[in-house]
C-alpha cells in the first residue's frame, strides 16, 4: 500500500505551525500573578496573537500595549495593539516604543511586566537613541538590509542606536519583575538577538557595531558616528543589577517545530490514500 505523501506533508506542516501557535505555546509559560499591577508590552509579527493568548488565560486585571506588523493585528480587550512597519521602521513603531517605555517606568517591585517578543520585533521597536532621528535609523536599517549582513550583525547595530533595545527595556522596568515570553526566529535562539533583546543583557559592544558597519562599507551620518563613539551608546551588560528580576522563557523555537513535524510523521497511522 502506498502512503498519501501530500496528506502526510500537510499534517507535518500543521504540526510545525501548531508548535509555534501563540494560542497553544504561550499559556503554559504564563508566570504567577503579581501582588501589584500586570503590564503587558511587546513587539513582533506575533505580538498581537500572543497578547490575545495572554488575555484568554489571565484571571487578574492587566493592561498594556504591543506593536505588530501592518495586517497582523488581533482584537484584544485590555492590551492595546498598534500596527507599524517591518522590516524598515516607521513613525508608528517609534511612537509605540516610546509609549511602551513610558508604561513600564515608575513601577514597583510588586508589579509584573510581561514582555511578548517574536520575529520582527527589532524593526517594530524603533526608538532612536538620544541625538538620532528616525530618518537616520531608517537609512542605516535600509543599508544593513541591502548589504547582506546576517541578523546577528544587523541587530548588533540596531541595539547600539536604540533607546529601548539591547536590554534597555529591562533597565526602564526595574525594579518590577520582568518575564519575557519569546517566540524565536533566529539560529541558536539567542535571547540577545531575538528582537534585539530588549530585556536581555547584551554581550556585544559599540565597537562591535562600528566594526559591522565598516565590514560592509556602510557610510554613516556624523550624528551616528558621534553616538557610537560615546559611552552613552553602550548597552547594559551581563551582571547588571537590572537583570536580577528578569526571566526569559522560550515558548517556541524552530527546533521545536521541526521536532513536532518529525513526531507527526512517526507516531500517526500510515497516511493511506
Amino acid at each position: 500500500m502506498s502512503i498519501d505523501h501530500r496528506r502526510l506533508l500537510l499534517a507535518m506542516f500543521q504540526a510545525a505551525v501548531n508548535a509555534a501557535d501563540p494560542a497553544l505555546c504561550v499559556p503554559p509559560h504564563l508566570p504567577p500573578r503579581p501582588v501589584g499591577r500586570t503590564v503587558v508590552v511587546g513587539a513582533g509579527k506575533a505580538a498581537a496573537s500572543m497578547a490575545a493568548a495572554v488575555e484568554a488565560h489571565w484571571d487578574r486585571p492587566l493592561e498594556g500595549l504591543v506593536v505588530t506588523r501592518y495586517g497582523h493585528s488581533r482584537p484584544c480587550k485590555y492590551v492595546e495593539v498598534i500596527e507599524a512597519s517591518h522590516p524598515v521602521p516607521d513613525e508608528a513603531g517609534s511612537k509605540a516604543a516610546r509609549r511602551i517605555l513610558d508604561k513600564v517606568s515608575a513601577l514597583t517591585a510588586d508589579d509584573l511586566v510581561l514582555v511578548l517578543i517574536s520575529g520582527g520585533g527589532s524593526a517594530l521597536l524603533a526608538l532612536p537613541a538620544q541625538g538620532l532621528t528616525l530618518a537616520e535609523k531608517q537609512s542605516i536599517n535600509r543599508a544593513m538590509l541591502r548589504c547582506g549582513a546576517n541578523i546577528a550583525e544587523i541587530n548588533e547595530v540596531r541595539k547600539h542606536l536604540s533607546a529601548i533595545k539591547g536590554g534597555r527595556l529591562a533597565v526602564a522596568a526595574a525594579p518590577a519583575r520582568v518575564v519575557t515570553l519569546a517566540i524565536s526566529d533566529v539560529p541558536g535562539d539567542n535571547l540577545s538577538i531575538i528582537a534585539s533583546g530588549p530585556t536581555a543583557p547584551d554581550p556585544s559592544t559599540r565597537d562591535d557595531a562600528v566594526a559591522v558597519l565598516a565590514k560592509y562599507g556602510i557610510e554613516i551620518p556624523a550624528t551616528v558616528a558621534k553616538l557610537l563613539n560615546h559611552e552613552i551608546s553602550e548597552t547594559p551588560k551581563p551582571g547588571n543589577p537590572c537583570f536580577a528580576t528578569v526571566t526569559h522563557r522560550l515558548v517556541a523555537t524552530p527546533q521545536r517545530s521541526l521536532e513536532a513535524a518529525a513526531k507527526e510523521s512517526r507516531e500517526t497511522p500510515d497516511y493511506l490514500p
